[in-house]
C-alpha cells in the first residue's frame, strides 16, 4: 500500500523537466524547421527561375553558369533580365552557405560567377 501512495505522488516526467527541455507539438516543431531551411526552400521553389537539381554541386563552373543561363533565359517570371536573374540566384547561394561553404567549393562557384559574366558577354 506504502509504494501504491508513494507512486501516485511522482510527478510526470513531463511535469519534472523545465519548460525549455520538454517536447514542442508537433505543429511548431515543423514550423521552426520550415523557418531554419527558409534559404533552401527560396532555392528549390524560386518565383524566378526553375533551376535544374543539384546546379550548384556541378564540378564544372562553366556547367553551372550554362544551368543558370538557360534557366533565366527561359523564365517568363523573372522581374530582372536574365544575367542579373541568374548572377542573383548564384551570389543568393554562396551567402547563405555562409561559414558551412568548403573553400574549395565556394572556390568553383565564384569560377561560376566569372563564367556566367563570360557567357553573357558582360565580362
Amino acid at each position: 500500500m506504502a509504494k501504491r501512495a508513494a507512486a501516485s505522488k511522482r510527478r510526470s516526467s513531463a511535469a519534472r523537466k523545465p519548460i525549455s527541455r520538454r517536447r514542442k507539438p508537433a505543429s511548431v516543431r515543423r514550423t521552426t524547421t520550415r523557418r531554419r531551411r527558409w534559404s533552401q526552400d527560396v532555392t528549390e521553389h524560386s518565383d524566378a527561375l526553375t533551376l535544374e537539381p543539384g546546379v550548384f554541386t556541378f564540378n564544372d563552373p562553366k556547367r553551372i553558369a550554362a544551368s543558370l543561363k538557360g534557366s533565366a533565359q527561359r523564365s517568363t517570371r523573372r522581374k530582372a533580365d536574365p544575367f542579373r536573374s541568374a548572377l542573383s540566384m548564384l551570389t543568393f547561394y554562396i551567402n547563405r552557405a555562409g561559414k558551412t561553404l568548403p573553400a574549395a567549393r565556394k572556390k568553383i562557384l565564384m569560377q561560376a560567377k566569372d563564367e556566367l559574366r563570360k557567357q553573357f558577354g558582360r565580362d
